[in-house]
């Protein structure tokens, strides 16, 4: 990967109409079909709408072992509480990072019962020294996340990462995230480096925006999502209207993934290892 070359789209992906826990709507971004991992990305979901039916069964208790999910709030709150005595409540704007590690059962529950209930829940890969470490959480509250005016029309908020000195409350050595939130003006434009060697996707989930310059400027509607790389060096563009999107960028791992459901390992005796300790209460 060549220092300074301009970011290219590589593919644009649409998500699928999804659902999980018990019947909450989603939009799978990652994790399905047309794209099954980014390493070190295992999963995207896009939850967003304004009916009660779609959400409030919410995602009863569960378990997870072997990787970390990052939950994003845009609208609504949402309640979390573990086998290990923590709980928190995601309000509007605010993050929780979950590093499941070798184990924890958790529920999360809307805390409403009408109103609109929109963020993203994304799941990053834990390399195999980090997956059986203890579980913990990074919580932070939407004051906690700054927000900055890199160029004229743009707004940031830096979760994981560093733009322009700031550094974002999220930090994760192993897998070096780059987690921000754009807002675009109608035309204006921002450029940004971008950490070299990361995998790294968009993903417009208001308005439209374009990526890129000149021949390789490639246009990304709302609920559509682009694929990095070619280089470090991201342009974007507002487009025909204000624009809304998260980029994402890891470090890759490149190591074997053995996945089932709520676990992620690296084989599959693995695997089955978890499925066994889960069932002898080792959560």
């Amino acid at each position: 990967m060549s220092t300074h070359a301009p970011v290219r789209v590589l593919r644009t992906i649409r998500g699928m109409p999804t659902s999980d826990g018990a019947g909450v709507r989603l939009t799978r971004v990652i994790g399905g079909s047309s794209l099954p991992d980014l390493d070190p990305f295992l999963l995207l979901d896009e939850f967003g709408t304004e009916k009660a039916e779609d959400y409030i069964a919410g995602f009863p208790s569960h378990p997870h072992r072997g990787f970390e999910t990052v939950t994003y709030m845009l609208d609504g709150r949402m309640r979390h509480k573990d086998n290990h005595g923590n709980e928190g409540l995601l309000t509007p704007g605010s993050v929780q990072w979950m590093t499941a590690g070798r184990g924890l059962v958790h529920s999360e529950m809307p805390e409403q019962e009408s109103g609109r209930m929109r963020g993203f829940q994304l799941w990053v890969n834990l390399p195999a020294r980090d997956k059986m470490t203890a579980p913990k959480y990074q919580e932070f509250a939407p004051e906690a996340i700054p927000q900055l005016t890199p160029a004229a029309g743009v707004r940031v908020k830096v979760i994981a990462g560093e733009v322009d000195g700031t550094a974002g409350p999220i930090v994760q050595p192993a897998t070096d995230p780059v987690y921000l939130d754009i807002g675009l003006e109608a035309g204006a434009t921002w450029d940004y480096r971008l950490p070299e060697g990361h995998h790294a996707f968009a993903y417009v989930f208001e308005g439209d925006a374009v990526i890129g310059l000149g021949e390789d400027a490639r246009p990304l509607a709302s609920q559509e999502m682009a694929v990095l790389g070619g280089g470090d060096a991201l342009h974007v563009v507002g487009g025909t209207r204000d624009a809304r999107l998260i980029l994402v960028a890891g470090r890759p791992l490149r190591e074997p993934v053995a996945r089932h459901g709520p676990f992620v390992m690296n084989t599959r005796q693995e695997l089955m290892q978890a499925f066994v300790d889960l069932q002898e209460g080792r959560f």
